[in-house]
């Protein structure tokens, strides 16, 4: 057996646009190709402050792709129909005391969101894990963070706040200081492609989590650039082999290569 789990996460978020049908066909197939857990985002529309998106269309987006309390208790039905774990993104703390009874024991706090200590402390008082983007963060907002928060609670999950994100610019090496506040690290990646999650995997992500969908023709940003079946499927399949690859089997001579050492050693003559 491996030493060590690495959960992925598929985020739908809101590429479902409202269509809890639409939903449940990217859950059952994120569970078919390798999902541990389906991930949305949980808001209400009325909570938006004023801003641009008042004139650009984005709130009636917001609402349109809000999830009632209703939607909540399917999706998570759904989940458990397909053998994976509901998770959501909570922005606002009015949101926390709904979705503390709907017996969740993880939640995330987004990227936009890591500055709000507020939300974050009655996250970890809420609920048993706690998943935190640290993207578009400075580094010292995270140290100060780190020191304010109950750490075996909390997930520092690497994240680079650009949709989509370009290669060069996922910054890696940002990845692996996690590890300054805590070995519990994982990465929340917007790379159209799969490079950075195996890369994440590799470098000891415990969760590893690529936006999702089954069309990236409907309707929403996400969409985009989000993972094809296909390509959830091929992190699953290196994930499970990478996992084998790091049987710890100690440091000795193994048994599959007895008769090597038995048999060919000194073959050849050294003179």
């Amino acid at each position: 057996m491996h030493n060590f789990k690495v959960k992925l996460i598929a985020e739908i978020g809101w590429n479902h646009m409202g269509d809890i049908e639409l939903a449940e066909k990217m859950i059952q197939s994120a569970a078919l190709n390798g999902a541990d857990i389906c991930k949305f985002q949980t808001w209400n529309e009325k909570n938006l402050k004023s801003g641009d998106w008042d004139k650009d269309g984005r709130r009636e987006v917001y609402k349109k792709a809000q999830l009632s309390i209703d939607d909540h208790k399917k999706l998570i039905q759904i989940c458990k129909s397909y053998n994976v774990e509901f998770l959501t993104s909570v922005f606002n703390i009015k949101d926390i005391q709904f979705l503390k009874k709907l017996n969740l024991k993880m939640i995330k706090i987004p990227s936009h969101e890591i500055y709000n200590l507020k939300l974050i402390e009655k996250c970890i008082s809420a609920f048993n894990k706690v998943l935190i983007s640290t993207g578009a963060s400075y580094w010292n907002e995270l140290e100060t963070l780190s020191k304010n928060i109950d750490l075996s609670k909390a997930v520092f999950m690497h994240c680079v706040s650009s949709y989509p994100c370009p290669i060069e610019k996922v910054n890696l090496p940002r990845l692996i200081l996690m590890k300054n506040f805590t070995n519990n690290f994982g990465y929340s990646g917007h790379f159209t492609g799969i490079d950075d999650a195996i890369a994440a995997i590799c470098l000891g992500a415990i969760y590893v989590e690529k936006h999702f969908t089954i069309d990236r023709s409907l309707a929403g940003r996400d969409n985009k650039f989000a993972l094809l079946p296909k390509d959830l499927n091929r992190i699953n399949l290196f994930r499970k082999n990478f996992c084998q690859m790091n049987t710890d089997l100690g440091k000795d001579l193994q048994e599959c290569e007895k008769d090597t050492y038995k048999n060919y050693r000194g073959r050849w003559s050294n003179e």
